[in-house]
C-alpha cells in the first residue's frame, strides 16, 4: 500500500513518536515536510484498534486554503504515496479517497477551507483526525473548529478512535501570525510544534530524496526575506513590495535578547500621531550606537490617552531616567477641539518637553535612520533593536514598505510608504533620530554632494532606498 517510508531526519522521527493531540512541523521547502503527514496517517490508520466487526476504521480530513492549491498541490501530494488505484478515489466534491479491506476502512475526505466563515463546512464532520496542509495559510478560525470535529470517529459505541488529534505542515510563517504565538509564546497543552534545520545547512533533512544542487540552484535572484522563509526555515515573509530599509538585517540589527536601558544615559523618545499612534524609547551611547529597548503602540488611541498610557509606561519601566520626546512636526497643528497640539499634549501628561522633529522631508527621515543601519561601531551595529519591539522589528524588515503598482511592464512602486500599524513606530524611529542629531549627519553629507554637484532632487527620491546608502 505504502511505499517503504523512513523519516529523514531526526526532527521528523520525533514528530512520528509523538501522541499529542496537535502536532506542526514547519522547516524549508523539500524537507519531507508532507510527506510526513501523509505517512503518519496512514500509519494511525494502521494502529487504529479493530472494531466488533475486525475491520480499523478511520476518517481524516485534509484541508488546504484553496480548491485549485488542493487539486494541484494536496492530492497529488497524497497520490504519491496512495495512489488512486487503491480502493476508491472519486472527484464528487468534496473529493475523497476510500479503502476497504478485510482488516481496514479508511478514508480521506479533502477540503478547501480558505476564510472563518468556511467553518460551516466542517459542521457536520465526525472525523478521527484532520491534516492540514501549510497551516499558515489556514486562518485560526478553522484550527478552533477541527479540534472539536476530531476524536468523533468510530464512535464510542464501537470502540472510539485509538488516537485522535489534528497534525498540521507548514512554511514558517510571520512572527504576528497565530501560529508563531501558540508555537513560541502561548503553546497550550498537548499541543507540540517542530522545526526542521535549514534546508542548507550542515543537518538539512531529506538531502537524500533531493538532488545534490537543490538548494544552490533554488537559491539563484532569491532576497533575504525569500531565503531567510523558504531555505532556512525562519519565521518571516516574502513580499513584492519594496522596503523602506534594504540595509535591515534582523540577524544584525536585532538583537538575540532583550535588553534594557542602559543606566546614567538619557532615554529619547520617538512619536508618531494618528488613531494609532506609537512610540519607541531609544538611547545613543558616547561611541554612537542607536539602542532601542521598548516600544509602545496603541490601536484606535487619541494622542490623550496616548500619553497617559506612556506616562504609566516610562514609570514602571524606567524609573529615575532624564527624558527627552521627539514628534512628528504634523503634531505641531492645534486641534480644532481645544485648540491644543498634539505636542502639547504629550508634553503636558507625561512631563517630558516634546518638540517637533527637525524635518519631515521623507528622504531625510529615511536617511537618518539608514545612515546607523550601515555603521558598525568597534565591530557592533549602529543600530540595535530589542525583540521585545516586536511591531518596530516587523516593520524595519520590510512590512514598512513602498506598495508595488499593479502595472504591466516595468516594476513600479508608491512614491510613499504605505500606512499601516507598522509603519507608526518606524516613523517614530525617524523622528527620534533626526530630534537627537542624526539629521544633522545627512545634512552635512548632503550639503557636500551638493557642493560636487551631485545633489539629489525629490524627482528621484522614490528609488532613494537603493542608490543612497550613508556612511558616518
Amino acid at each position: 500500500m505504502l511505499k517503504q517510508y523512513l523519516p529523514s531526519g531526526p526532527t521528523l522521527a520525533r514528530f512520528h513518536e509523538s501522541d499529542a493531540f496537535f502536532r506542526s512541523i514547519r522547516g524549508p521547502i523539500g524537507s519531507g515536510k508532507t510527506t510526513a503527514c501523509i505517512a503518519e496517517i496512514i500509519k494511525r490508520a494502521h494502529e487504529q484498534k479493530p472494531g466488533p466487526d475486525g475491520r480499523r476504521r478511520t476518517r481524516w480530513a485534509a484541508i488546504r486554503n484553496t480548491n485549485p492549491e488542493l487539486k494541484t498541490t494536496t492530492i497529488p501530494s497524497w497520490h504519491m504515496w496512495f495512489p488512486q488505484s487503491l480502493g476508491r478515489f472519486s472527484l464528487d466534491p468534496p473529493p475523497s479517497h476510500r479503502l476497504v479491506t478485510s482488516d481496514l476502512d479508511f478514508e480521506v475526505i479533502f477540503l478547501a477551507l480558505d476564510l472563518p466563515a468556511d467553518v460551516k463546512k466542517l459542521l457536520s464532520l465526525e472525523l478521527t483526525g484532520a491534516w492540514v496542509h501549510e497551516g499558515r495559510e489556514v486562518p485560526k478560525a478553522i484550527i478552533d473548529t477541527l479540534t472539536g470535529r476530531v476524536g468523533r470517529f468510530p464512535p464510542m459505541a464501537d470502540g472510539g478512535p485509538t488516537w485522535s488529534g489534528v497534525i498540521m505542515d507548514s512554511m514558517s510563517p510571520d512572527t504576528d501570525h497565530w501560529l508563531y504565538r501558540l508555537a513560541e509564546e502561548d503553546t497550550p497543552e498537548d499541543w507540540e510544534f517542530y522545526a526542521q534545520p535549514a534546508g542548507d545547512g550542515p543537518d538539512a533533512e531529506n538531502r537524500r530524496h533531493l538532488p545534490a544542487n537543490y538548494y544552490d540552484r533554488l537559491k539563484a535572484g532569491k532576497s533575504d526575506a525569500w531565503l531567510k522563509v523558504y531555505i532556512k526555515g525562519q519565521y518571516g515573509y516574502d513580499t513584492d513590495d519594496r522596503p523602506v530599509y534594504p540595509e535591515y538585517s534582523d540577524e544584525i540589527h536585532c538583537a538575540r535578547e532583550p535588553f534594557g536601558p542602559i543606566e546614567g544615559l538619557p532615554i529619547f523618545i520617538g512619536t508618531d500621531f494618528g488613531l494609532t499612534p506609537a512610540s519607541v524609547m531609544a538611547q545613543r551611547t558616547a561611541a554612537g550606537q542607536w539602542r532601542f529597548p521598548a516600544e509602545l503602540v496603541s490601536e484606535d488611541m487619541g494622542a490623550v490617552r496616548h500619553a497617559e498610557h506612556l506616562s504609566a509606561v516610562l514609570d514602571q519601566w524606567f524609573p529615575d531616567f532624564k527624558f527627552k520626546g521627539w514628534g512628528d512636526p504634523a503634531g505641531n497643528a492645534r486641534a480644532q477641539t481645544d485648540e491644543r497640539t498634539a505636542l502639547e499634549i504629550m508634553s503636558e501628561y507625561t512631563d517630558i518637553d516634546f518638540r517637533p522633529a527637525p524635518t519631515n522631508d521623507p528622504l531625510l527621515r529615511r536617511e537618518a535612520v539608514a545612515g546607523a543601519l550601515n555603521r558598525m561601531i568597534d565591530g557592533q551595529p549602529g543600530f540595535l533593536l530589542s525583540p521585545a519591539c516586536k511591531v518596530t522589528r516587523k516593520g524595519m524588515a520590510g512590512s514598512y514598505c513602498f506598495k508595488r503598482v499593479q502595472v504591466s511592464g516595468d516594476e513600479r512602486y508608491h512614491d510613499t510608504p504605505s500606512k499601516n500599524r507598522y509603519s507608526h513606530p518606524c516613523e517614530a524611529v525617524q523622528y527620534v533620530m533626526l530630534g537627537s542629531g542624526e539629521g544633522r549627519v545627512v545634512l552635512r553629507k548632503q550639503k557636500r554632494r551638493a557642493r560636487a554637484g551631485s545633489r539629489p532632487t525629490r524627482a528621484n527620491s522614490r528609488y532613494a532606498p537603493l542608490q543612497w546608502r550613508w556612511h558616518a
